[in-house]
C-alpha cells in the first residue's frame, strides 16, 4: 500500500502449461479457450525468484451493471507445477493483487510459492484492474483520462475481478472442488479479508497481512500512522528523531529566502529545480514512512534496495556526521540510505512512480479515504490534522470527484467489527509485525476462534508474506509456522465436512 494523504501508498517462477481441456483455438501467436488468452511471447523463461505462466483473462468492465461497456483483458500469473489437481481436490492458493504491477507483487510474497508445494496447491496471482498490464479501454493514457474513465477503479470491482477469475478458472479445469485459500499483504490484504466475508462461498480461509482494515473514519486515532513512524527513529536514536523533527523549519526557512529553492534542489540533489517546499516535505517524509514499513532485519530490495534495519542505518548516517554539519547535510546523508543505498543515483526524481502505483491518487479521493494526523507530541513530522474539506477540494481539482469516506465501512463494516465478524465471519488471520505503521489500523487481537490476530514486536510490512531467509528470526519463523497451521486445519476441516457430506449420500 502507498504512504497515506498527504504523500499517498503494499506484494514470484520453470513455465508450465496452462491445464484445459478446452479446444484451443490459434489467434494472432496467442492462444484462445474462451474467457482466458495465454499468449505466447510470455513462454520465455523469465529473471525472476519463481516460475509462472502469465495468462489473460477477459473481464467486464462494470459487473454490478447491464450496461454494453468493453471489456478489458486481466492479467494473471498461474503455476500448476505442485498441483496434485482436481481429482485429488487439491487447494488453489490466490494471492489479491495490488496496487501496481503483479510481477512485483509475486517476486515478493516467497511465502505463498513456499508452502504451495507441500499442500500440493496451485498457485494464482491476478492483477488488480487499472494496474500493471491490466488496462480498460487499451492503455494507461485511456483508462486515467478522466473521471468517467476511472470510475471502474474501485475495491469492489476488483473484487468481483476475482471472483469471477477463479470461478471460470476452477470451470475450465474441472476443479469446482479444489478449495481456495486467500493470500495478501497491505491493500492486498484487505482485499482478502473483505472477499473472505464478500464471497464466503469463492474461498475457505484468507491470510490478510498488514491489511489496515480499520484506518477508515474514526475507528482508530488519525494520529496512528505518524506515531508508530516516529517511535520507529525515536527507538533507534533521539537525536536522530530530533534531527528530523528540527529539519521541517529549516526547510521551510531556507525556502522563503531569494534562491532558497535552487540551494535546496543542490543540497538534497534533484534533477530538477523545486516549485515548491512541498515537494521536497513530500518527498522525505514519504521516505520516512517507507523505512517504517520495510524496517526488515536483513537486506531487501522491496521497494528499494536497502540494508537490513534500515532505520538504525539512517539513523548512524545522520547521527555520524561531524560536529558543525548542518541540519541538512544530515538529512541528506540519512535519507540516501533509502533513495541511494547503491550509489548509483546522481539525481532524484521526485515523481518517480517506478512499481506503476499512480492508480492509488485516484482511490485515495474516492472511496479509500484512510484520515491522517500529526502531533508535535508524539511526532517527528509537522503538526497537521485531518481536513475532510481540504481533502475534498484537492480531489476535486485532481480528479473532479467528491470523496466517500464512510463508503468503506458500509460496504466492508467497520464499526462494531469485533461483534459483527463474530456473527457472520470464519477463517481469516490478520498477522501484523508492530513496527509497521499500518498495524495501528489492523486487526491485533483474536476476534473469535476462527478469526484470530498474529502480531511481532519485532516485525515490519507484510513481512512474514516474504522469503524464507537464513537470517530469519526465532520469533517470524513460529509466525510462519502457526499461519501453515491454522491453514492446514482450514483444509482439513473442508476435506472433513466433503467426506461427511458423501457420507450421508
Amino acid at each position: 500500500m502507498s504512504t497515506p494523504s498527504p504523500f499517498l501508498h503494499s506484494i514470484l517462477i520453470l513455465i508450465v502449461s496452462f491445464l484445459c481441456k478446452a479446444s484451443a483455438i490459434q489467434q494472432n501467436g496467442a492462444r484462445y479457450l474462451g474467457n482466458f488468452w495465454s499468449s505466447s511471447r510470455t513462454l520465455s523463461v523469465r529473471a525472476s525468484k519463481y516460475q509462472y505462466e502469465t495468462k489473460y483473462f477477459q473481464q467486464k468492465l462494470d459487473h454490478f451493471s447491464f450496461a454494453d461497456l468493453p471489456s478489458f483483458s486481466q492479467r494473471y500469473l498461474i503455476n500448476t507445477q505442485h498441483w496434485e489437481g482436481p481429482s485429488r481436490s487439491a487447494p488453489i492458493f490466490l494471492y489479491c493483487g495490488n496496487e501496481g504491477d503483479i510481477e512485483w507483487f509475486a517476486d515478493n510474497t516467497g511465502f505463498v510459492w513456499e508452502i504451495a508445494p507441500r499442500f500440493g496447491a496451485m498457485v494464482i496471482f491476478p492483477e488488480h484492474r487499472y494496474y500493471g498490464e491490466s488496462m480498460p479501454y487499451g492503455s494507461k493514457e485511456e483508462a486515467y483520462k478522466n473521471a468517467t474513465t476511472l470510475s471502474y477503479l474501485t475495491a469492489e470491482q476488483a473484487l468481483a475481478d476475482y471472483a469471477v477469475l477463479i470461478t471460470e478458472l476452477k470451470r475450465n479445469l474441472s476443479a469446482q472442488a479444489c478449495p481456495v485459500v486467500l493470500f495478501g499483504g497491505s491493500y492486498g490484504g484487505m482485499l482478502a479479508a473483505w472477499m473472505r466475508l464478500k464471497y464466503p462461498h469463492i474461498s475457505i480461509g484468507a491470510l490478510a497481512s498488514s491489511a489496515p482494515v480499520l484506518q477508515f473514519e474514526d475507528l482508530v486515532p488519525p494520529e496512528t500512522f505518524y506515531s508508530i513512524v516516529s517511535n520507529g527513529f525515536r527507538r533507534e536514536s533521539m537525536s536522530c528523531f530530533n534531527t528530523i523533527k528540527e529539519s521541517w523549519d529549516v526547510i521551510n526557512k531556507v525556502g522563503q529566502i531569494d534562491g532558497g529553492l535552487a540551494q535546496l534542489t543542490k543540497t538534497f540533489h534533484i534533477c530538477r529545480e523545486l516549485e515548491s517546499i512541498d515537494n521536497l516535505s513530500n518527498w522525505l517524509e514519504s521516505a520516512y514512512s517507507y523505512l517504517a514499513m520495510v524496517n526488515y532485519p536483513y537486506p531487501t530490495d522491496f521497494l528499494m534496495p536497502l540494508p537490513g534495519s534500515p532505520i538504525k542505518e539512517v539513523c548512524r548516517k545522520i547521527d555520524s556526521l561531524p560536529d558543525g554539519a548542518s541540519v541538512l547535510q544530515r538529512i541528506f546523508e540519512g535519507i540516501s540510505i533509502y533513495y541511494n543505498y547503491t550509489g548509483k543515483v546522481d539525481c532524484f526524481n521526485l515523481n518517480d512512480d517506478p512499481h506503476g502505483m499512480s492508480g492509488w491518487d485516484w482511490q485515495a479521493c474516492t472511496e479509500m479515504i484512510m484520515p491522517m494526523a500529526s502531533n508535535m507530541t508524539t511526532s517527528m513530522f509537522p503538526e497537521f490534522y485531518y481536513d475532510p474539506k481540504s481533502n475534498e477540494e484537492q480531489c476535486l481539482k485532481d480528479f473532479h470527484v467528491k470523496p466517500r469516506p464512510t463508503w468503506i465501512t458500509t460496504e466492508f463494516g467497520g464499526h462494531a467489527f469485533k461483534s459483527a465478524l463474530k456473527a457472520f465471519g470464519s477463517n481469516i488471520i490478520f498477522s501484523n509485525g508492530l513496527l509497521d505503521p499500518w498495524s495501528g489500523g489492523s486487526v491485533l487481537g483474536d476476534v473469535s476462534e476462527t478469526i484470530v490476530a498474529l502480531t511481532t514486536k519485532k516485525g515490519a510490512h507484510h513481512l512474514d508474506l516474504r522469503a524464507a531467509t537464513a537470517e530469519d528470526p526465532d520469533w517470524l519463523l513460529d509466525q510462519r509456522s502457526s499461519e501453515i497451521k491454522l491453514i492446514r486445519g482450514w483444509l482439513d476441516e473442508h476435506y472433513d465436512e466433503k467426506k461427511a457430506v458423501s457420507a450421508y449420500r
